[in-house]
């Protein structure tokens, strides 16, 4: 039986790590797989020191891109062959919908580039939540957490947040949209659903 991927997507500050760990330690998901984009391989340490540094935003892309293309070769692809289901904290459509923005003054259409580049090979998810969010709140969040990278400002994460709900409006079937400015219970009960329904279809 093959195995079920859920990615966890949404702007910096939206929820996703705290719904992440509140999973993890959920008894339902005991035998899940629990991953992150960037990983923790070597590429994505590279991921990591580009973010902190002032890499060519096009130059970042394929950081982040070969990590993805590693991270579905040595644990995404094996481990849902085996019929797990298979949670990740980010995956290709932040790509998408980040780089979409940072590459707006390279291409045309960027988003819609960047998407090319994993069409053939990328593992599209079964499910994916979308932490919804106004942008000032995330980023009052992200403040409170300490030290901000270069992508928790307003007006990046606006055009962001708007690729996501593109992304989700394009593909209606894999995405459900969660507003994450409730109260913490609330937001729980709708994720837990929204797997729930997935994984016994």
């Amino acid at each position: 039986m093959k195995g079920k991927l859920i990615t966890l997507e949404g702007i910096d500050g939206s929820g996703k790590s705290t719904i992440t760990r509140f999973l993890n330690s959920h008894p339902a998901f005991s035998d899940a797989v629990f991953t992150r984009e960037p990983t923790r391989s070597w590429i994505g340490d590279a991921v990591y020191k580009a973010i902190e540094s002032d890499t060519d935003d096009l130059a970042e892309l394929m950081l982040f891109t070969a990590d993805h293309a590693n991270h579905i070769a040595t644990l995404i692809r094996p481990a849902l062959e085996e019929g797990k289901i298979v949670i990740s904290d980010r995956y290709s459509d932040s790509r998408y919908a980040y780089q979409g923005v940072t590459l707006r003054d390279r291409f045309e259409n960027p988003m819609e580039w960047v998407q090319q580049i994993h069409e053939g090979w990328t593992v599209v998810p079964d499910l994916t939540i979308l932490f919804d969010i106004d942008p000032e709140i995330s980023v009052q969040r992200c403040g409170k957490r300490g030290e901000q990278t270069k992508f928790e400002k307003i007006d990046l994460l606006s055009g962001v947040r708007e690729n996501y709900l593109r992304l989700a409006e394009k593909e209606p079937e894999r995405f459900v949209i969660i507003d994450t400015d409730r109260e913490l219970k609330e937001i729980e009960n709708d994720v837990l659903q929204a797997i729930t329904s997935i994984i016994e279809s």
